[in-house]
Formats: C-alpha cells, sequence, structure tokens
C-alpha cells in the first residue's frame, strides 16, 4: 500500500516535533524547557478566550491549527499517527489530497471549538485527535451518502457513531478524565460537515 504524499507531510511535521521535544526532554538537544514553550506558543489555551493576554498577537487564532500539531510524548504520537495511515489512506483515495486536506484542517479547528466551548478546564490541550476524529465523520458522512444512494441499510453508519461515543467513554475512564473528549466531538462534528460540503467534489464509487 502507497502511501499518499499529504499523509508523510503531516506525519513528518508531527514526528519532527515531538522527536525534537522528546530529544530536549532528555538532554540530548537544546534545553530541556523546550517542551514547556512549544506548549506555551503552541497548545490550545481555552483561557486565551476569556481575557488572558496572548505571548504574541495572533496566538488566540493560531492555536486552533497548531495545537493538532504537538503530542503529550513518543505513545501519544504514535497512537494518532497509526490511526492518521489507517483513516487517512481511503479518504485520500475518496476526496484527493487538497480536500483531504482542506477536512484535516476544517477538522482540527473543529476539535478546537468543541473544546472552547465544552471543556471546564484551562489547562494546555494538545494532540492530532480532533482532526483524525474529523477523518472518521468525513468517511461516515461519505459512507451515509452513498447509502442513502443506493437505498442500502444506514445501520452500519450509526453503529459506528456509537462504537466512537463509546470508546470515548472507555477511554475517558481509563485515562482518569483526562481525555479531550470535547475536541474529538467537535472534530467529528467538522469533518462531518466538511465531507458534506465537499460532496459535489468527490469521487463516488461505482454502484
Amino acid at each position: 500500500m502507497k502511501i499518499k504524499p499529504i499523509l508523510l507531510a503531516l506525519a513528518a511535521i508531527c514526528i519532527a516535533i515531538e522527536l525534537t521535544l522528546s530529544a530536549a526532554d532528555m538532554g540530548l538537544v537544546g534545553y530541556p524547557k523546550w517542551r514547556l514553550a512549544a506548549y506555551s506558543l503552541g497548545a490550545f489555551w481555552t483561557a486565551l478566550l476569556v481575557g488572558a493576554k496572548p505571548l504574541y498577537g495572533t496566538q488566540p487564532w493560531v492555536m486552533f491549527i497548531s495545537y493538532a500539531f504537538l503530542h503529550g510524548g513518543v505513545w501519544h504520537l504514535a497512537g494518532n499517527m497509526m490511526t492518521l495511515m489507517l483513516l487517512g489512506t481511503p479518504l485520500v483515495d475518496r476526496v484527493g489530497q487538497a480536500r483531504f486536506l482542506a477536512i484535516y484542517v476544517l477538522s482540527a479547528v473543529g476539535g478546537g471549538i468543541g473544546f472552547a466551548m465544552l471543556s471546564p478546564s484551562f489547562q494546555p490541550m494538545v494532540g492530532a485527535s480532533g482532526a483524525l476524529f474529523g477523518l472518521a465523520g468525513a468517511w461516515l458522512w461519505l459512507d451515509w451518502s452513498d447509502r442513502r444512494r443506493l437505498m442500502r441499510p444506514l445501520w452500519p453508519v450509526w453503529r459506528a457513531c456509537i462504537i466512537l461515543v463509546l470508546l470515548n467513554a472507555v477511554l475517558w475512564a481509563l485515562l482518569g478524565g483526562l481525555l479531550a473528549w470535547q475536541t474529538h466531538l467537535g472534530g467529528f462534528i467538522a469533518g462531518w460537515i466538511g465531507a458534506a460540503t465537499l460532496a459535489r467534489f468527490a469521487t463516488r464509487p461505482k454502484g
């Protein structure tokens, strides 16, 4: 299976950032405070939306994208990058690289909006999972659209949505509540809407 260039590019950015920060954490390069600096500059900070002073003028806007390229460690990164490849490959085949990137960016922004609206936490939020749930939302919309057009049962789509809800509930419990489910929800909704908006450009399978 050939990995698409857009997936390689997104993964390369995330991997380069996290490996650099992890190396700094271990004292191999730079300074141990690099991760703190990266989070201060690029994580999603809800406080910036309610009056906190930003470190630079555009930070309250940039963070809606930049948080998705930062991670909480190598294992967090690895899980998200594996998911990116699994979800991204068939979606790129379906909609093309440019439209895939549009959905990915929209989903990341949607994840930030979901976190801002629903989370009471002022802790920094990082990770690509909002964008990844957006990819799931986009794929499920395309499946739902195909099934309606071909008059096939819609239950498999709703079943997949239920599974995603249960997965979030389980992870939330296992992580002691330290799961940004609000980001996942916002990303999923944005991905669903993004796929619906770009539907007329998508290549439909033969039925």
